[in-house]
């Protein structure tokens, strides 16, 4: 039993740090032959974890390989445009200029149905409102609107906006980043201060707290703490 639990940890802290190599994106992003790399590297890790039979050294040449193979398949992907369409493919253009291009459809295999949910996944319930949409090579569906029918922006009536930024994370769950306080010139006294003047004592009661570009402070109390 022992000996399982080991074998477990040693290629679940393998797998995971293989995972962490090869990248940090979500499923639906992933290209078809990284798909199949997870897929792989998740059975191998498997079959040495169940059956002690298996010698661990073989499941983990394997894994180590796979990851391996994966990261010289992005980098030369990433290096050579030829190499990427091999490897990933490429774009496909299923509306242009308002249309849609049924020969694309049928080559990708893609219905008017399938087509049609993916609009309405992207807040576009009609295909007149379409100019182009693009099968992506991770599947995903770029859609992108008639200019009649995009949203309006400031840039389109004139209107001069400020800077906004992101704001910094300051505590999470009592917890203070004092490497983002150090990055604004700023100290935990500081946050001591500005806590105080909301009847906040405790850091420990903070479940999270942030400051934006314009230097105000946001602020959310754990329940436990009122």
């Amino acid at each position: 039993m022992l000996l399982v639990i080991i074998r477990t940890a040693i290629l679940f802290s393998l797998v995971a740090v293989g995972l962490r190599l090869m990248g940090k994106r979500q499923i639906g992003q992933l290209q078809p032959y990284e798909l199949v790399i997870i897929i792989l590297v998740a059975e191998l890790a498997v079959i040495p974890m169940a059956d002690v039979g298996v010698p661990l050294v073989s499941g983990v040449v394997a894994l180590l390989s796979l990851v391996l193979f994966q990261v010289a398949l992005s980098y030369l992907s990433l290096k050579s445009e030829r190499a990427r369409g091999i490897i990933c493919g490429k774009p496909s253009v299923l509306i242009e200029n308002g249309k849609i291009v049924e020969q694309e459809l049928s080559q990708q295999r893609y219905n008017i149905n399938d087509l049609l949910e993916q609009l309405r996944s992207k807040n576009v319930p009609n295909i007149s409102d379409v100019e182009f949409a693009i099968l992506e090579t991770s599947g995903d569906l770029s859609v992108i609107p008639k200019s009649q029918k995009r949203p309006l922006n400031p840039d389109d009536i004139d209107l001069s906006t400020t800077y906004e930024g992101i704001p910094t994370t300051l505590v999470i769950d009592g917890y203070i980043f004092h490497e983002n306080l150090a990055k604004l010139n700023l100290n935990e006294e500081w946050l001591r201060s500005e806590l105080k003047k909301f009847d906040i004592h405790n850091l420990k009661d903070v479940l999270f707290a942030s400051i934006d570009t314009e230097g105000q402070l946001f602020y959310q109390t754990k329940s436990k703490a009122g």
